[in-house]
């Protein structure tokens, strides 16, 4: 019947949950501990597990790599034949074991020994061999795990995994890291391309940007503007300074003010005092922008100062992009 499994389901929900609430008393002067020598140390971090511990050590060191903290994952077999090698003084590394009592990392732990590095260990055996040669313990203990038979790795690997999620973020608060930060890390993921993209990346230049002289017949301001295909056309003052704009709504209002439409200058028709933006501002910053004023295309300048612009961009040019608000 389904109400048996599904029952089942939910216990493993609330047994994993209260265990990695119970995390949060663990968070104590070996935590702090742990995150100073690891902020203290000019090395990397050097995770290390086997079977299930292995797999969330993985996840632990992509974790930190990604929040600004040098690391990899070793595995413990392979380190004990020549992957030692990768591992200095300077280094921290972290072992990770529910019982304590892994063969492959105690037989690890002399030559690390040798070597002289910090071990930090994620251990859910306080008295087990591995603690005791461990330089700082971060306890990973549960009182039971998910499964019916009480021996899969399931509320154990939840709880380690938690508690490198914790040791990660709280070296990020350390450290400072920002998003400008993980975005550099990262960037051909999205947040990458929001924190990185400057508008001149993506800007239309030279011949592509559509401008008229203020004096310009509204037939030749319609040709432009189809023409350029970025619905706007920017309207230049006798110094060739932008001072206006004319849009799709532009001509809309035109129309329905003039019988000889076609006949009346771009100076009759424009919108005075366009939008700008500077070459050096991010893309996202630029589509904040439009969506502020509801237009779809902004001229940028590389001084706030300049009269001429040196672009425009399109919100079509910053959606293609991937970058979204």
């Amino acid at each position: 019947m389904p109400s048996s499994y599904l029952e089942k389901a939910k216990q493993v929900i609330r047994i994993e949950s209260r265990a990695i609430a119970d995390l949060e008393d663990r968070i104590d002067d070996q935590f702090i501990a742990a995150v100073e020598a690891i902020y203290r140390s000019p090395g990397k971090v050097i995770v290390t597990g086997v079977g299930k511990s292995g797999h969330i050590g993985r996840r632990i060191a992509a974790t930190l790599s990604s929040t600004g903290t040098p690391s990899f994952f070793i595995h413990a077999a392979e380190a004990c034949h020549g992957d030692l090698g990768g591992i200095s003084a300077e280094d921290i590394v972290i072992l990770i074991s529910n019982s304590g009592e892994t063969e492959e990392l105690i037989n690890l732990i002399p030559s690390l020994k040798r070597v002289g590095v910090s071990i930090i260990g994620l251990i859910g055996n306080g008295e087990s061999m591995i603690a005791r040669k461990c330089d700082i313990i971060l306890n990973t203990h549960v009182d039971e795990e998910a499964c019916p038979m009480g021996i899969i790795p399931t509320a154990s690997t939840s709880v380690t995994s938690a508690m490198g999620d914790a040791l990660a973020i709280a070296l990020m608060v350390k450290c400072g890291f920002r998003e400008k930060d993980f975005a550099g890390l990262h960037p051909g993921g999205s947040l990458g391309r929001r924190l990185l993209t400057t508008v001149a990346d993506l800007m239309h230049r030279g011949a592509e940007i559509p401008l008229m002289a203020h004096d310009c017949n509204m037939k030749s301001i319609l040709f432009e503007m189809t023409k350029k295909g970025l619905g706007v056309v920017g309207i230049l003052d006798g110094k060739d300074h932008l001072v206006g704009v004319i849009t799709d709504g532009d001509l809309r209002r035109g129309l329905e003010k003039y019988d000889d439409f076609l006949q009346h200058t771009a100076r009759d028709v424009m919108t005075t005092s366009p939008k700008k933006i500077l070459t050096s501002a991010l893309a996202i910053d630029a589509l904040h922008v439009m969506e502020d004023y509801a237009i779809t295309s902004i001229f940028v300048f590389r001084e706030e100062a300049d009269g001429y612009p040196d672009g425009i961009i399109h919100i079509h040019d910053i959606l293609r992009h991937g970058i979204m608000s």
